[in-house]
């Protein structure tokens, strides 16, 4: 019993600490797409900070990348893990809460803790910070 209270006190907990080790991958240095895609996974109940990362995930891509949407090296997908057509993209990047992650290739960056501390409270911040990883994904 004293086991399950540990398991269940520790799945409690861990999600509230942000990701150090293996938190930007990378499998290949001979990564040969330029794409960039950006995911925010979600569940069907959300809260208003939860529709709030999606919100300004999507309306900063928008603003501050308008040429890489329009010429498909950028895009932007918001995904229902509630959803069963979900499952092979949650699958493959290893995703199995909510999360915002940028990925290119073989590489990847999890900004979820970012979006959760900044889309609503400091939107400017969030802002900010988005488009240094964006920009950081783009000389890979």
């Amino acid at each position: 019993m004293n086991v399950f209270r540990f398991l269940l006190c520790l799945s409690l907990v861990l999600p509230f600490f942000p990701v150090q080790a293996g938190e930007n991958t990378s499998n290949s240095n001979s990564d040969k797409t330029d794409k960039i895609e950006v995911y925010y996974f979600h569940f069907t109940a959300r809260c208003i900070t939860c529709k709030a990362v999606e919100a300004q995930t999507q309306e900063n891509l928008t603003a501050l990348f308008p040429d890489l949407i329009k010429q498909g090296k950028l895009s932007f997908q918001s995904v229902n893990l509630d959803d069963v057509s979900s499952e092979k993209i949650a699958n493959k990047l290893q995703v199995d809460s909510q999360s915002l992650l940028i990925v290119k290739g073989q590489s990847k960056k999890d900004l979820t803790n970012d979006g959760f501390l900044y889309a609503k409270s400091n939107p400017e911040k969030f802002k900010a910070i988005l488009k240094q990883q964006i920009e950081a994904f783009r000389k890979l």
